[in-house]
C-alpha cells in the first residue's frame, strides 16, 4: 500500500468510527483528521492548530482538543506525553510506518525510531503473557546529544 493509500485508509477509518460513535462529520473534525492522517510522527494540539491555520483551515484550539479527545477515546490516535507539559498525538497505524519514540526530557524533542529486533522481542514477550496484546508503544526518555553537549537550539 502506498503512502497516500495509507493516509486515505486511516482517514476513512477514523471518520467512520467517529460517526458510528455519534459524532457529526464537521469541517473542523475533517480538517484535523486529514492533517493527522498525513503525518508521519506526533504533533501537539498547538502544532495541529498552527498547521491548519497555515493551510487556511483554521480550527479553534478548543475544537482541536475536543477532536483529539474523541480520536483518543475511539483508539484512533496515541497520546504521547513528552514532558514539559507537552502532549503529542499521532494516528495509530499497523504495519509499515509503525515506530516508537525517544524523548529528550530537557528540550522536549521527539525522535521517532523503528527497530525490527525490538518488534520481534515484543512479539515474543506478548506470547508469554496472559494478555492479548493489541497495541504497544515504547517511549525512551533521556537527554539528546544537543542537550548533553550543551549546543544551542
Amino acid at each position: 500500500m502506498d503512502a497516500m493509500s495509507e493516509v486515505e485508509d486511516w482517514v476513512t477509518r477514523a471518520s467512520e468510527r467517529l460517526v458510528q460513535s455519534g459524532h457529526r462529520r464537521g469541517g473542523a473534525r475533517r480538517a484535523v483528521i486529514w492533517l493527522l492522517g498525513e503525518q508521519r510522527c506526533a504533533l501537539s494540539a498547538v502544532e495541529i492548530g498552527e498547521a491548519l491555520e497555515r493551510a487556511d483551515r483554521a480550527v479553534s484550539r478548543a475544537s482541536v482538543y475536543r477532536i483529539l479527545e474523541e480520536l483518543e477515546d475511539a483508539e484512533l490516535v496515541m497520546r504521547i506525553e513528552v514532558g514539559h507539559g507537552v502532549v503529542r498525538y499521532e494516528p495509530i497505524r499497523h504495519g509499515r510506518g509503525h515506530h516508537h519514540h525517544m524523548v529528550c526530557d530537557r528540550c522536549g524533542r521527539l525522535y521517532p525510531f523503528a527497530d525490527e529486533r525490538l518488534e520481534r522481542e515484543l512479539r515474543r514477550v506478548s506470547e508469554d503473557v496472559a494478555l492479548t496484546v493489541a497495541e504497544h508503544e515504547v517511549i525512551l526518555h533521556g537527554a539528546c546529544e544537543r542537550c548533553v553537549d550543551g549546543a544551542p537550539d
